[in-house]
């Protein structure tokens, strides 16, 4: 197999495993107040701390508008909070309160322990090399998507314009 092949493997593999970690995950979501978008933003919070919610877009790969919504419904269950923003007076930074910290602490959990399952028999050694390599491939990607590949797809915009109404 060369490279090129090689390549096409590895990303026919990534839907697949993003589509199932994605429903992994929203199982575990059932009876808390949590979304797959609400858990994601709370997420970045904890691991890049206050942002605003045009860098978590962009981050999210997301229009504005939909990581508002978001970040409104974290706001109304107590997740998230807002706070001033030195830096810039009209774009306020998204924090995690406490409970935010407890529930999400608590999904980590779950989600650590449907990992352990998932991952026995896989060295930690080839977990890692495999994130180092997807690591490098989503980058050279993205670099030839080029200066557009941070803004969300207009079919993206277009389903967070139907969402608002």
């Amino acid at each position: 197999m060369n490279r090129v092949d090689a390549a096409y493997a590895v990303l026919r593999h990534v839907r697949p495993l993003h589509q199932f970690s994605a429903r992994a995950v929203s199982d575990l979501l059932v009876g808390t107040d949590l979304t797959l978008p609400l858990r994601a933003v709370l997420e970045l919070l904890l691991d890049g701390g206050p942002q605003t919610v045009p860098d978590l877009g962009r981050e999210l790969l997301v229009s504005r508008q939909g990581v508002q919504k978001v970040v409104d419904d974290g706001v109304r269950l107590g997740h998230l909070a807002l706070r001033d923003n030195p830096a810039h007076a009209r774009s306020r930074l998204v924090t995690v309160t406490p409970r935010g910290e407890r529930v999400f602490a608590q999904l980590r959990a779950a989600e650590a322990a449907n990992l352990e399952a998932a991952t026995t028999g896989i060295e930690p050694g080839d977990l890692a090399h495999c994130a180092e390599v997807l690591g490098r491939l989503t980058a050279a990607v993205r670099e030839i998507a080029g200066p557009g590949a941070t803004v969300p797809h207009p079919d993206v915009r277009a389903a967070d314009r139907a969402r608002s109404r």
